[in-house]
């Protein structure tokens, strides 16, 4: 049965910009996978790593799988798994002071973890996880992208790197950018977005992996 993951990160919810434009990247893929199940999880409540995580990052090997019981360690086994499990993950998530939300940090240091979700060798960190395709659907009040960004953009090269330490390289960004610039700006920002969501799920598909690739 195919999983698809749906990680919301806002404070607002379903009334966010981000769920609105993650719910569309989730109806795609239902369209090309109408039997998968949907895993909605709101991680704006995933506790912050706590000093028996900490520790135990720094233990022996067996230290290390002794301590997997104790405090946010659990909660860190839970939430890979549950990202393990998953052949398409959708993260939905508003631009905060140009990078992630705290919620989704939190998240995000959860599941990146040594001897877990990546190892560190002689040639760098690798990452130990199966690639999947991964949608990021974000939402800003300002413009972050294009010749009229007036702002910078630190979440998308961030995404980029941490989840490729864990071995998640397919990733697709859709934003709707400039909320904040009034109605018409809102309206403008949504149908370009829409406008891309329709060319990429037009043109690409998934193959027997689940991998979207260009189709023929």
């Amino acid at each position: 049965m195919t999983k698809i993951l749906h990680l919301t990160c806002s404070p607002r919810g379903q009334a966010s910009e981000s769920y609105r434009l993650s719910q569309k990247i989730v109806g795609y893929l239902l369209d090309s996978e109408p039997t998968a199940t949907v895993i909605i999880r709101p991680i704006s409540g995933v506790p912050d790593i706590d000093e028996s995580y900490a520790t135990a990052l720094g233990a022996t090997e067996r230290s290390y799988l002794e301590m997997f019981v104790e405090g946010s360690m659990s909660r860190s086994e839970e939430l890979i798994q549950e990202l393990e499990s998953a052949d398409f993950v959708v993260i939905a998530t508003p631009m905060h002071n140009f990078t992630v939300p705290a919620a989704l940090k939190a998240w995000i240091d959860h599941v990146v973890r040594v001897r877990r979700t990546f190892d560190v060798t002689a040639q760098g960190k690798l990452g130990a996880l199966r690639d999947r395709p991964v949608f990021v659907a974000v939402s800003s009040g300002g413009r972050f992208s294009g010749d009229r960004a007036h702002q910078p953009d630190f979440l998308t090269p961030y995404l980029k790197a941490i989840l490729g330490t864990i071995g998640l390289h397919d990733l697709t960004f859709f934003s709707v950018e400039g909320s904040a610039l009034g109605p018409d700006a809102l309206v403008a920002a949504r149908t370009k977005a829409d406008q891309a969501m329709q060319r990429f799920f037009l043109r690409f598909a998934p193959n027997s992996t689940g991998v979207f690739q260009q189709a023929v």
